[in-house]
């Protein structure tokens, strides 16, 4: 059989996963260093929600992390993980502030993008894709994979025939949550491997403890690439270690060329780091407990450790099963959205208001009206409409937004931005004001940046912004 390709996550999603991205820059620098020497295919390193964490709680520049993560990784191609037309945020943006992204990722240092919109929308993503292509990326296109009544095995096939239309380089089944059978991996990459001959990357979670089994099943129906991490960063709703899948892979004749030397080197790097989060009560040690109640919920790994961090600071852990019995539940309601970034968390944020307020649907997210109007895209199935009316009354069905007619706000947010700063902004700070304007400008040029939007409007009386009544984050951990 041909050789197995290994794409290293640790310092991204092993991170978000089992630190809620907490992860400081030195540490990732030093890994990225170490892991650089191993042979990986490549590593993802950026997006996600590190630029997201790097603003908010590192106060770091998420662009200069980028930059001295290319400088330190001289071997291996860097990846990231894009939203499509929600870039590395919860909305969409219009298409300058989107390929000024990408190109500026590009040029310093992303080599492969993959690229998703969490309601498998290709509205969503093909503008994207055109963007990589045309900035010299590699595009990797992700299928959200989820399961429901509408999400079949040819329901996916024919989401990735347009894929390869649109001119995908590599296809990811990104299972978010752990959720993928491994009888569903071998079909599912068999299926994908008649249609299309571009490579295939297998991305799964472990929170359910079948993961072993999902990736043995994919490389025996010829998956290209897995993901994985170094071993003390692996399990639970992380990955899967890479020396396991080496391990396991040789045990089928599928062939990985590595390092031997720099992976154990990585191990014992990797080992020192996480005793220190450890320590320091930031690595999730619960969210390492293997949980097969997740092919119930579909919680992805990122957000079941912060929701587990969010209810015990709030000191309300004891609602955490309430909450995830509700997910389910609301996810129906809304159509089977896939529960990935932002839907995820979305979908839990109405379920712990639901929960907490003793009562369905009287506190809503204004994340959640928005979707029912279709600015996210099209939703998989039809919304429930008693639960639409509930939440939005009489209000009409909106006419679908066209993504090209979203204004252009980078001149105005750069000149916002300046004035804040007291000196002409870079592309890339406006890029980042854009995205994230509370986060930034350095807290001693403001107190709080105001959001630069292409419209507003009034907040109803049962509506609750972000982290307005309760002091609930998951919409910044993804």
């Amino acid at each position: 059989m041909t050789k197995l390709l290994l794409n290293d996550l640790t310092v991204r999603d092993g991170n978000q996963s089992l630190l809620a991205t907490r992860m400081e820059k030195a540490d990732i620098i030093e890994l990225v260093k170490k892991l650089d020497q191993v042979g990986y295919y490549s590593l993802e390193v950026w997006g996600g929600a590190t630029f997201d964490a790097a603003l908010r709680f590192l106060g770091e520049s998420p662009w200069e992390i980028l930059r001295e993560i290319r400088k330190a990784a001289k071997n291996t191609k860097l990846s990231m993980l894009l939203r499509g037309q929600n870039i590395v945020g919860y909305r969409h943006y219009d298409n300058d502030a989107l390929e000024r992204f990408i190109r500026l990722a590009i040029e310093n240092g992303i080599d492969i993008i993959r690229v998703f919109d969490a309601l498998n929308d290709m509205n969503n993503i093909r503008n994207s894709v055109k963007f990589i292509k045309k900035h010299g990326g590699h595009c990797q296109c992700a299928i959200s994979y989820t399961v429901s009544p509408v999400h079949t095995e040819e329901y996916f096939v024919e989401l990735v025939k347009e894929m390869v239309e649109m001119g995908a380089d590599s296809i990811c089944i990104k299972d978010m949550a752990g959720i993928l059978l491994p009888d569903r991996a071998f079909t599912l990459v068999s299926a994908l491997k008649k249609v299309t001959d571009l490579p295939i990357n297998v991305h799964s979670h472990t929170t359910a403890g079948l993961t072993n089994l999902v990736m043995l099943r994919a490389m025996e129906a010829g998956a290209d690439i897995v993901d994985t991490v170094i071993s003390p960063f692996s399990g639970g709703t992380s990955h899967i270690a890479a020396e396991t899948i080496i391990k396991t892979a040789e045990n089928i004749g599928r062939e990985v060329v590595y390092n031997a030397e720099a992976l154990d080197e990585s191990y014992e790097l990797a080992n020192i780091i996480a005793q220190k989060y450890i320590d320091s009560n930031q690595y999730t040690t619960r969210a390492l407990m293997v949980n097969p109640k997740i092919l119930q919920y579909e919680v992805p790994g990122g957000m079941l450790s912060n929701l587990m961090s969010q209810l015990q600071d709030q000191n309300m852990f004891d609602k955490l099963n309430d909450v995830l019995q509700e997910i389910p539940r609301v996810r129906k309601d809304m159509g089977y959205p896939p529960l990935v970034t932002p839907l995820s968390q979305m979908v839990g944020t109405q379920a712990v208001f639901n929960v907490i307020r003793g009562e369905r649907y009287v506190m809503i997210p204004n994340e959640i009206k928005d979707y029912l109007r279709g600015r996210y895209g099209k939703a998989p199935s039809p919304v429930d409409p008693k639960i639409r009316e509930m939440i939005l009354g009489d209000e009409p069905e909106e006419t679908p937004r066209v993504i090209e007619d979203i204004p252009y706000i980078f001149e105005e947010a750069k000149a916002e931005m300046s004035g804040k700063l007291g000196r002409e902004a870079k592309e890339e700070e406006v890029i980042s004001y854009i995205l994230f304007p509370k986060f930034a400008i350095p807290a001693e040029k403001t107190e709080e940046a105001a959001p630069v939007a292409p419209e507003s409007t009034p907040k109803p009386a049962n509506s609750v912004e972000n982290n307005e009544v309760v002091e609930f984050e998951l919409f910044i951990e993804r």
